[in-house]
């Protein structure tokens, strides 16, 4: 079999097991949104739908940094280097995870989407845009664009080229938890971003107006969540809680 046929090959199983992951991710999170603060359930079911998202979300853009793994691996390497991948993305979900329920065993009444909420929700958002122009955000993308191909084997490989993509799209997830981590809408707005980020020749670029558009973003929820397209405004009752 030809080079080039064992590519595609790999690239198809990247590519077909993001599709299944993705229809996967939509049955099980339709009419879930509820928007800023949507409570993250049990740890074993969102555990299971946090490494879906991920396969869905991350493993086309992780395509390229796979296939120049595969190159010197052996085995399985495509497979394997998704495995580490995700163990890196699933060790920041995790961490999500126990932040969200730290702030919440505090009390978070000011966190009310009649109070604090839009505010809070803008900052994080703004953070993120200001984050995409720092020297980290550009060091750590170069690095999940440009894997080291060593013979340290896939599952190393995987596991830290999925560090550096955590370190470079972390304030884009973050994004993602302040719209709303349940919302199939957004979530498909930010893999798109991240993969062009990753993929495309000039994504390195791409963070400026990425950055631009995340500030404004964050503004507009605070000034007018409502008119923002497929965006849920949480329940403005009291006990509504919002993730930081």
């Amino acid at each position: 079999m030809s080079m080039l046929a064992i590519r595609s090959r790999r690239t198809l199983l990247l590519f077909g097991a993001a599709a299944v992951a993705w229809a996967v991710t939509v049955d099980r999170m339709r009419g879930m949104d509820a928007g800023p603060g949507t409570d993250l359930v049990a740890l074993g079911w969102y555990l299971g739908i946090w490494v879906t998202m991920m396969a869905a979300m991350m493993l086309p853009s992780a395509a390229p940094a796979a296939l120049l793994v595969a190159r010197v691996a052996r085995g399985a390497p495509t497979l394997i280097f998704a495995v580490g991948y995700l163990a890196a993305w699933t060790a920041y979900g995790l961490a999500a995870y126990g932040l969200f329920r730290l702030v919440n065993s505090f009390d978070t009444g000011w966190l009310a989407w009649d109070r604090g909420g839009p505010y809070v929700a803008g900052a994080v958002i703004v953070a993120a845009g200001v984050y995409e122009l720092t020297p980290l955000k550009r060091r750590a993308l170069h690095r999940c664009r440009s894997p080291q191909s060593d013979r340290s084997g896939a599952l190393r490989a995987g596991l830290l080229n999925g560090l550096d993509c955590v370190k470079s799209s972390a304030g884009l997830m973050a994004v993602l938890f302040a719209l709303g981590v349940m919302s199939l809408f957004w979530m498909m707005i930010v893999a798109v971003v991240i993969f062009a980020e990753k993929v495309l020749p000039n994504g390195l670029r791409l963070s400026r107006f990425v950055a631009v558009g995340l500030v404004a973003l964050g503004i507009w929820v605070v000034a007018s969540p409502s008119s923002i397209p497929g965006f849920t405004e949480p329940d403005r009752s009291p006990s509504m809680q919002m993730e930081a």
